[in-house]
């Protein structure tokens, strides 16, 4: 990914044990909301891929704490932090203490219902909380894909409802106080 002064964004995906664990933003920030809806692109690419999700639709979290050796460039860190159902799903309000800069959330093939029913999708969504009461709006990316790269939605939205869809309702309520 590049933009207009073809400053890279180059994302780098990280496994634990077979599974999909999150990825490093190298290079620069995603700079807008188009951006991001490339990352996001890219990492329902990799949720599309059978095991990459084993505990169904996961909860990624955006992140500026590096680790204590990162790859050289690193910008950032897109992490996997739990699932959204089953036995350990995440708490509401987890993070009304520290906003993260974004939330995601993949859902793999299985609970995907595809928008075009002969490609064996995967879907995703990242909300950008902004500050209202500021004048800062939140931001949303939208993105179903297979694992070969063909595309049934893309989409991104400023002045984004929260309650609007389910998945940004979802990432809302994990930002908001318990």
């Amino acid at each position: 990914m590049t933009d207009r002064d073809d400053h890279p964004i180059e994302v780098a995906p990280m496994q634990r044990a077979g599974e999909l664990a999150g990825f490093a933003l190298l290079g620069r920030w995603p700079g807008d909301t188009l951006e991001w809806a490339q990352v996001l692109l890219l990492a329902v690419r990799f949720a599309a891929v059978p095991g990459m999700l084993p505990r169904g639709s996961t909860v990624f979290r955006v992140s500026d704490d590096l680790p204590d050796r990162p790859l050289p460039g690193t910008v950032g860190l897109v992490l996997s932090i739990g699932p959204v159902l089953g036995g350990e799903p995440l708490e509401p309000g987890r993070f009304a203490e520290h906003t993260p800069p974004g939330l995601a959330v993949l859902h793999p093939p299985r609970s995907t219902v595809a928008s075009v029913p002969e490609y064996d999708n995967a879907s995703g969504c990242l909300l950008l909380p902004g500050l209202p009461d500021l004048g800062l709006d939140h931001r949303a990316a939208w993105v179903e894909a297979d694992a070969h790269g063909h595309v049934t939605r893309l989409a991104s939205k400023a002045s984004v409802d929260p309650e609007a869809d389910v998945d940004t309702a979802t990432l809302a309520l994990l930002l908001a106080a318990a």
